[in-house]
């Protein structure tokens, strides 16, 4: 079955989707996006991904393109159309508009939204519990990470170097020396002591809706939380660390740079809160399919 896309208000093939040479979001990077998973064709963390698309509108100073209650509608079209029955993604941005190229914000210009959908293959839980390696780079970011903008460049300039170092994330120190997160994830460590650590969500960094929902699990089990920032030497001494995002989940990192972090394999804590958070995706999947889990 071919891929559908929404465009400005209609539904269209994949391959065929287009938006104007002139979009600001193609031009100037004036847009925003939110990534949200499904399953089983249910939103995952749906009303965060929503209050956090309306924060990062605010911020650019960006109407809303329909209504919340109307977007609600087009996603959930998006994804019986898309037919995805098991794990999968959407992906939403909307831009200020089409309108001649200057810096100044257009006036009379309706936002522009476009959606797609993509079905994901199954989490491997076994491959998030060996592990994965990331590098420590600069942060070269714009001083508003926290807002989800599509100004994404320098993520992507670190990313890529990540992969070529045989990596799998980035992440990014700020000019104090302090880590902020990764280029697509956000950054946790486990101290030897217990104490669960990842950065305050201010400014430096953009408050990841797994980030949230870590944060309440782990409040569930009790464990010792506390949002800080710390610097790359902390992490590498570490007990244990992870990363967190939609697509990823949580991913055990047992190498920053060339240390190894703890016994190099995924601690106990990362390991009961990856297996909380496998259980929590279940338990809205089962809800989906009218199951009891």
């Amino acid at each position: 079955m071919s891929r559908i896309a929404y465009v400005n208000g209609r539904y269209v093939p994949h391959r065929q989707a287009a938006v104007h040479i002139e979009d600001r979001g193609y031009q100037f990077s004036d847009g925003v996006y939110e990534v949200i998973a499904t399953v089983r064709g249910r939103l995952v963390d749906e009303e965060a991904h929503l209050q956090r698309l309306d924060r990062s509108l605010s911020a650019l100073r960006m109407r809303w393109p329909m209504t919340p209650a109307a977007l609600r509608f087009v996603v959930r079209e998006l994804i019986r159309r898309n037919r995805l029955s098991g794990l999968g993604a959407i992906y939403l941005q909307i831009t200020r508009g089409v309108a001649p190229r200057n810096h100044p914000f257009p006036a009379g210009v309706e936002p522009a939204l476009v959606m797609t959908a993509r079905p994901l293959p199954p989490f491997d839980v076994e491959a998030a519990r060996r592990g994965v390696r990331v590098i420590a780079l600069p942060d070269e970011r714009w001083k508003r990470p926290d807002i989800k903008s599509v100004s994404l460049l320098a993520n992507v300039l670190a990313k890529q170097q990540a992969v070529e170092a045989g990596a799998y994330e980035a992440w990014l120190v700020d000019d104090k020396g302090l880590i902020t997160e990764g280029t697509a994830s956000n950054a946790w460590i486990v101290t030897r002591d217990g104490e669960l650590v990842t950065r305050q969500a201010d400014r430096a960094i953009l408050n990841g809706i797994t980030r949230c929902a870590l944060i309440n699990l782990a409040g569930a089990h009790g464990v010792r939380l506390v949002e800080r920032p710390f610097d790359i030497a902390e992490a590498q001494n570490a007990a244990e660390a992870f990363l967190t995002s939609t697509t990823s989940w949580l991913k055990a990192v047992v190498r920053i740079d060339d240390a190894v972090i703890g016994d190099g394999r995924i601690g106990p804590l990362s390991e009961r809160l990856l297996s909380s958070y496998v259980d929590r995706v279940a338990a809205i999947g089962a809800a989906a399919s009218g199951t009891v889990r």
